[in-house]
């Protein structure tokens, strides 16, 4: 797996880009997120990649930032009907923190508005992605008007850790709670999180 490229931007277009590493071009298909943060040809560029094996053809995907990626890969790993070239699309119509919250909103008129994504494709990704976010989103949205309590922090922590390592949302904080309430409020971050595996 190629994980990034670090070399000379040859040539730039806002769909694709070629890399030259130690004398080897790299042709490269990117969204217009990074499209815009890309540096000038001939200039150095360190571009996180991704890479599709088909019958046909070895395809390089890039991005300027981790986020993109993540979001390319969760779009293409658990959407049904979105492959490459659809996430790419999607990138390029919203950027990744936008798209979260059209997405725990339930916003399908602003998903849909996105070149390549009709009604049902974006109802289908709010369905399939709102639980991957709804955690975390939803607590960037509520910090923002209040102070989490340091037991609330906790709870936060150790929930988006566990939806890191897989779990679903209901199932992390379920099982965050039933942990905390058997070792005791003073537990740390790192015991409840070791026991909610154990318990999972």
């Amino acid at each position: 797996m190629i994980t990034f490229l670090h070399g000379t931007i040859v040539e730039v277009l806002p769909t694709q880009v070629v890399v030259e590493v130690a004398g080897v071009g790299y042709e490269v298909l990117i969204p217009l997120s990074s499209y815009d943060k890309l540096p000038a040809p001939g200039r150095e560029v360190r571009l996180l990649t991704h890479l599709t094996v088909r019958e046909d053809a070895h395809i390089l995907y890039g991005f300027m930032s981790s986020a993109e990626r993540e979001l390319f890969r969760l779009l293409i790993n658990t959407v049904s009907g979105v492959g490459p070239k659809s996430a790419l699309n999607i990138l390029s119509g919203m950027n990744p923190v936008a798209f979260r919250g059209a997405v725990v909103n339930g916003d399908v008129k602003a998903l849909s508005q996105i070149s390549g994504v009709g009604k049902k494709t974006a109802e289908r990704i709010v369905v399939e992605l709102r639980d991957k976010f709804g955690a975390s989103a939803g607590w960037e949205a509520s910090s923002l008007s209040r102070t989490l309590s340091a037991e609330d922090q906790k709870v936060n922590d150790a929930v988006l850790g566990l939806m890191a390592l897989g779990f679903k949302q209901a199932e992390a904080h379920d099982t965050v709670r039933t942990v905390i309430a058997k070792l005791g409020a003073d537990a740390g971050l790192e015991d409840i999180v070791r026991a909610s595996l154990k318990k999972g």
